[in-house]
């Protein structure tokens, strides 16, 4: 073999054909890429918010914005509104943009802290531009500053829109099922997939993107799993469609109930539904029943469960095979992280892909890499669940009574002494959103840091009343976000 040109994906959905957009647009010419899916294997589908990040990907593509939102019926986003998971009746934002002006010794919230200890309970959202667009229902592109946005976007959508880009660019998508998986006898590398028809599909690089299966990653390379629900005990979900009753916000919903959580995620045309549960505090029929009891609008499809389990491969790539998406583990999407890990592994499969060979210490560096980002993130989820004030039902007072990695242990035990938090290198979510989310649940330091007192009291709330009047004021003069969309990118909703 003297170059690895025959990739073959298994599997389409989000994950599939994103992967086939990227290298396509990256690497079109120098492969041979094949997409296998059968249109009788369903998908999850429900994942409809995204992070910043997602937006370099769409320019990695060199999509225009307008027309892809229009595609899909997107929206924007800003953050996340949390509801109830510190303390029944209380809620926070977690913006995706920065929290008031940072010194370099000092992060703005050190200041903010100040001020409320000498009396000021004035929330933290208000210093954040993204909260305050959020909240007032506003959107725009050009503030004061830019505000950091992401999408919400028909998951379905995106995934056709993708494959209409992917077979300009020459993807060969072919229609089947798979029922084997032929391996070298020697080195255990994947050499073919062949569907019920009788077709063989040769390939040098294999892409699992076959969902929770891992048909090729699993039940092929048995390459092993390492779980996580005894840290996150959610293993169930169910999901509902509804009519939009009400302009869309610009930014998920995320209200933790009794068990769990539920999700309201904006559309053009409609509104996402589900809630995040564990059977083991929650039956399947009481689950339905709670979202149902729920919803804002009309049902638009049936109630669709989802059965999952959190943790990941022990391997991302293992020989010639790389696990993107569901195949190669799960979080589940309190903070919308799931396309992302769709995108950087693209990304890292892109800068890394092999020439000549495969190397061990390639694939060695790709699941190094994969590994802490996904452990971090691990971490900033298991956070929302740990750090509560919940004792309502018994759901919460094992999540809040639980051992937590010791990663997560030591910035909680840095946090409270003194409200410093240090953002890991190769880290997703930045110190504003630990501070934000810290914040929100009630995780208030006992000090801060000294360089907070080096202004008077009255310099301290001059510097707190500029940022707030020039947030203010950038809200006041922008559009709604309905109207935003409507001008920027709606389309006539079939």
């Amino acid at each position: 073999m003297t170059r690895f040109r025959r990739v073959v994906i298994v599997g389409g959905g989000t994950a599939g054909w994103m992967a086939a957009a990227a290298l396509s647009k990256t690497l079109g010419d120098e492969l041979q890429i094949t997409l296998v899916e059968s249109d009788e294997i369903g998908t999850v589908g429900v994942g409809e918010a995204t992070i910043p990040p997602i937006k370099n990907f769409q320019l990695l593509l060199e999509m225009d914005e307008a027309e892809f939102l229009g595609a899909v019926n997107g929206t924007f986003k800003l953050g996340i509104e949390f509801e109830n998971w510190g303390r029944l009746g209380e809620s926070y934002f977690h913006p995706f943009g920065s929290i008031g002006a940072d010194a370099w010794m000092a992060q703005f919230h050190h200041f903010w802290l100040r001020a409320k200890k000498e009396g000021d309970d004035r929330d933290i959202g208000e210093y954040s531009l993204e909260t305050c667009m959020a909240r007032a229902g506003k959107f725009a592109t050009q503030a004061p500053r830019e505000p950091i946005y992401a999408y919400h976007f028909d998951a379905t959508l995106y995934a056709r829109l993708l494959r209409q880009f992917s077979e300009k660019l020459g993807v060969r998508r072919i229609e089947g099922k798979v029922v084997d998986v032929a391996t070298h006898p020697e080195s255990g590398f994947i050499e073919a997939v062949s569907l019920e028809d009788g077709h063989r599909i040769d390939g040098d690089l294999f892409i699992d993107c076959s969902g929770f299966r891992g048909l090729l990653i699993e039940q092929t390379l048995r390459t092993g799993w390492e779980d996580w629900s005894h840290w996150l005990r959610n293993d169930s979900a169910v999901a509902v469609q509804t009519e939009s009753v009400a302009p869309p916000p610009p930014f998920t919903l995320s209200t933790a109930r009794s068990c769990g959580w539920q999700w309201k995620i904006p559309l053009q045309n409609r509104v996402g539904n589900g809630l995040v549960f564990s059977s083991a505090y929650m039956s399947n029929d009481e689950a339905c029943k709670l979202l149902l009891d729920n919803l804002d609008g009309k049902p638009l499809t049936d109630v669709r469960p989802i059965r999952f389990r959190t943790g990941r491969r022990i391997k991302q790539w293992n020989k010639n095979c790389i696990a993107l998406g569901l195949s190669s583990g799960f979080l589940e999407p309190l903070e919308s992280t799931s396309i992302h890990l769709i995108q950087n592994n693209i990304i890292r499969l892109i800068k890394l892909f092999p020439g000549e060979e495969i190397r061990p210490e390639e694939i060695d560096q790709y699941n190094h890499d994969a590994k802490l980002e996904v452990d971090y993130i691990r971490d900033f989820i298991i956070l929302h669940y740990h750090a509560t004030d919940r004792a309502d039902s018994q759901y919460w007072k094992d999540c809040r009574d639980m051992e937590v990695p010791e990663t997560l242990a030591h910035r909680l035990r840095l946090f409270r002494a003194s409200g410093r938090i240090f953002r890991e290198f190769g880290e997703l979510f930045s110190e504003n959103s630990w501070i934000a989310v810290m914040l929100g649940q009630d995780v208030m330091p006992d000090d801060y840091h000294p360089y907070a007192d080096k202004a008077t009291k009255k310099q301290l709330q001059d510097y707190l009343l500029d940022i707030r009047t020039s947030i203010a004021g950038a809200v006041a003069r922008q559009a709604s976000h309905r109207e935003f969309v409507t001008k920027f990118c709606a389309k006539p909703v079939s």
